[in-house]
């Protein structure tokens, strides 16, 4: 049977600060054959949100940015990227979920998690929820977590016992960096305020630098990676931490890196990997399982209501979070 009723959204229909999100009523989402419909128990505003909303993008990509994400106005007005709730309905085509599981979703740049209800394909990513994990912290494994993996283990490759960097160790992909290279084996150097050196600290980082009082690229070549969660480290200067051969993992960063960094790293006998992270199920699979048995557990600054989604994308406006900025949808 049909589902009826509507659902509440919170919804965008203009760039700008997080005044533009208005909370709004939509017909429920109807599930395709291959789809399942979900009742969102919990999402989080993340950074691929916050860009969204406001159109801030790294220097030089801003018309980047209109291409992507609607040139005049947002394509998709319901932002999300990651959630976690309860499978509804289930489409006649689906296998390996029932109604009443409880999942972990991922819509990554499809968005849509700011709502009551969301349909993802079974096929997707989308996972079980494990049972030791609460609907708050599981939401905010995905965006955080395959971010981490994708660039640490798939295009990095980094391996136990090299030395490596995290610039902005104390975001939610930073912070998920420093857990995995600990899991992994790495020495773990963190840079972050002097306010998360601690927090930094029990994820896993050897070593806490803090960028308000010490310049990591004036030491010398130590590093055998340096992943930049944050923006703040370009080429120019990062380039000097690593060692020959060494790795530059650009999560986040400008224009002329990301299009001719790879070419100026390897005239220094160095690499530069950038891209879009992956958002495959597998790497959501294996992040879940590592959230499981412990090895990982994202970082969450604070838990807002849902009718309180205007603040929780100020806070992460503010620059100031540690970790993720979860919404709890369902109280």
């Amino acid at each position: 049977m049909k589902r009826s009723l509507a659902m509440f959204a919170f919804a965008y229909h203009q760039y700008g600060s997080p005044n533009v999100l208005r909370k709004a009523e939509y017909p429920d989402p109807q599930p395709k054959p291959d789809e399942v419909l979900v009742k969102v128990y919990a999402t989080t505003v993340s950074s691929g949100d916050w860009r969204a909303r406001s159109l801030s993008m790294p220097d030089g990509l801003g018309w980047l940015g209109r291409l992507v994400f609607g040139v005049r106005k947002p394509r998709k007005p319901v932002l999300g990227t990651e959630f976690s709730g309860v499978i509804e309905q289930v489409g006649t085509k689906v296998s390996g979920f029932k109604i009443g599981d409880a999942v972990i979703g991922f819509p990554g740049a499809r968005f849509g998690a700011h709502a009551e209800y969301i349909t993802m394909r079974a096929a997707r990513n989308l996972v079980m929820k494990p049972d030791t994990i609460p609907f708050e912290i599981a939401a905010a494994i995905p965006f955080g977590g395959t971010t981490a993996y994708d660039f640490l283990v798939n295009k990095g490759t980094l391996r136990a016992g090299e030395t490596v960097l995290v610039n902005g160790a104390s975001g939610a992909v930073g912070s998920a960096c420093v857990q995995i290279a600990h899991h992994i084996g790495a020495h773990v150097t963190a840079v972050c305020s002097s306010s998360n050196a601690e927090m930094v600290r029990q994820l896993g980082a050897d070593r806490v630098i803090d960028y308000q009082i010490q310049d990591f690229t004036a030491e010398g070549a130590h590093y055998d990676m340096v992943v930049d969660t944050f923006g703040s480290a370009p080429w120019v200067r990062t380039q000097h931490a690593l060692k020959r051969g060494g790795r530059m993992l650009l999560v986040a960063g400008n224009a002329s890196d990301m299009f001719f960094g790879g070419l100026k790293a390897r005239l220094r006998g160095k690499r530069l990997i950038g891209g879009v992270a992956s958002e495959r199920r597998d790497i959501l699979k294996t992040v879940v399982d590592l959230a499981e048995a412990g090895a990982f557990s994202p970082v969450i600054d604070r838990c807002y209501a849902f009718d309180d989604m205007p603040l929780a994308h100020a806070l992460v406006d503010s620059g100031r979070k540690k970790g993720n900025v979860v919404v709890s949808v369902v109280s």
